[in-house]
């Protein structure tokens, strides 16, 4: 098939799936008005595959039929395609702004990561890494919209595992493993074909039964969705300008003795290969979030600049000052993708290297390696988006804060401003410093959405938690290799005193 358009992915929601919203079963997410215009938006991307345009970097040749596929699924065997990889991914996040956490080319990188480490899935039976390939060449050559489920739900954090309810295997049988349990923030759940649950934290000895891996349809009998409230309200597109069209849901995954068949399965009650799983990646899925988190760092440093070209800073020194650091955040965010890109490709080959045998990891460092860090593996890309890009997302948003003031607040809506009786008034006292006042509240409105309404403020928590707890982040690089170097380059000029 190779890739689809959208109204080809709109079809393919309508199934039977179930979705709770505000109490409410959704009877068919294409009708259901707060789904409407994020599912549009994701159906313009679609089309953009087929447009002369865009087609080069969202696209490549499939290996298997020569037809178009996502570029968001190229296992890359040369540097040139580790650059194809971005450009696509470059291309879907400026066609969102960055603001969408959850295009399905993210969840389409980490199949590709796990199919690239297919040797590691299969070590102790082989089926597992050939079921994570099948699956790989399925999502690729139907061009199926997929999202994942990430951590165990939140019940009681000083206990262990046991305590949280979460997903976990009751029973094995010739067809599958069934399991039960809930799994947190199916981000864009409602509006995906497929759910993937892959490794997230690390599972300890004794908690066998929570460690799988697996995808399947949404649509899958035991299965349910409960999504948190939406926050497209409805609102125009002048007043609401991101929520209306980027609200991309999240929701609780719940399994009520769900069958999973085995042929959809990569791995199971394996605590030593699952905790080596996100460390031996090649790394595809981190760097789709990197070129993401920049591609939105550059927008919100440009509303920041709109905001105070609206109310006359951009002439006022302390102002420039605080632009000017955005733009120096946006430059090394730059910088650090190239170096991600050579990161990337480094993993790649040395997986290429050591395709006949286990991967190579063997351990994992304590913490860290929950998150792809092994001794001797590189972290560029996992510390761009894990330390680098939490911090800079929060200072364009105080900055905005600060450029704006009470005018974010202090903005009428759009029928306001069309009444004949509000006109010349709002005309008077809301124009800009260059600008008329239709045009200088637009831009205090996209502001608003950004940093102060529902969605600004879980975009900022999204980008804040999405590697994790931003200070346990910082607290593990305590056993980084790098930790380790620096100190022995200082030791050893300690040492060199000695001598003299």
């Amino acid at each position: 098939m190779g890739i689809k358009s959208g109204k080809q992915y709109i079809e393919g929601l309508r199934d039977d799936r179930l979705i709770y919203v505000n109490g409410e079963l959704i009877r068919d997410v294409t009708k259901y008005p707060p789904f409407q215009r994020v599912m549009q938006e994701l159906a313009r991307i679609y089309d953009r595959q087929r447009e002369a345009a865009y087609k080069d970097a969202l696209t490549y040749p499939s290996p298997t039929t020569s037809q178009p596929v996502s570029s968001s699924f190229l296992i890359p065997s040369t540097f040139e395609e580790v650059q194809w990889r971005m450009r696509g991914e470059r291309t879907r996040a400026e066609l969102t702004n960055g603001m969408m956490g959850r295009l399905p080319d993210y969840t389409n990188a980490e199949v590709a990561d796990l199919a690239a480490i297919r040797n590691l899935l299969g070590r102790n039976e082989s089926r597992f890494g050939e079921h994570a390939w099948n699956y790989y060449e399925l999502c690729r050559e139907k061009d199926l919209t997929l999202t994942h489920t990430l951590v165990d739900p939140q019940i009681d954090r000083s206990k262990g595992i046991e305590a949280q309810e979460g997903l976990r295997i009751v029973k094995e049988t010739s067809a599958g493993l069934i399991l039960t349990g809930a799994r947190m923030l199916s981000t864009l759940a409602p509006i995906s074909d497929e759910i993937l649950v892959a490794p997230y934290m690390p599972r300890k000895p004794n908690e066998e039964i929570y460690t799988m891996v697996f995808a399947l349809p949404v649509a899958t009998p035991g299965l349910r969705f409960i999504c948190r409230e939406t926050y497209d309200a409805g609102r125009s597109a002048y007043d609401r300008p991101l929520s209306s069209r980027y609200d991309e849901g999240d929701a609780i995954a719940v399994f009520d003795n769900v069958l999973v068949p085995w042929e959809r399965v990569f791995g199971a009650r394996d605590v030593d290969t699952y905790n080596l799983i996100s460390p031996s990646i090649p790394g595809f899925l981190l760097l789709q979030a990197a070129i993401r988190g920049v591609v939105k760092l550059r927008f919100m440093t440009g509303v920041a600049n709109l905001v105070a070209k609206a109310v006359g800073r951009t002439e006022m020194i302390r102002y420039q000052e605080m632009l000017g650091a955005l733009a120096a955040n946006v430059e090394l965010a730059e910088g650090l993708l190239v170096a991600c890109a050579h990161e990337i490709w480094e993993n790649v080959r040395k997986l290429a290297e050591g395709s006949s045998k286990a991967a190579p990891p063997t351990s994992f460092i304590p913490g860290l390696g929950s998150m792809y860090g092994v001794p001797g593996k590189t972290l560029v890309t996992l510390t761009l988006v894990r330390i680098f890009l939490p911090a800079a997302h929060s200072q364009a948003v105080e900055t905005i804060r600060m450029m704006g003031s009470s005018g974010l607040i202090m903005t009428p809506t759009e029928k306001d401003l069309c009444n004949p009786d509000l006109h010349d008034v709002l005309q008077h006292y809301l124009r800009g410093a260059s600008m008329p006042a239709q045009e200088r509240v637009r831009i205090m409105k996209l502001a608003w959405d950004a940093i102060g309404e529902q969605f600004g403020s879980r975009a900022l928590l999204y980008e804040w938690f999405f590697a994790g707890d931003p200070i346990n982040n910082r607290i593990l690089y305590y056993r980084a290799d790098t930790n380790v170097t620096c100190t022995a380059m200082a030791q050893a000029f300690v040492d060199s005193l000695k001598e003299q």
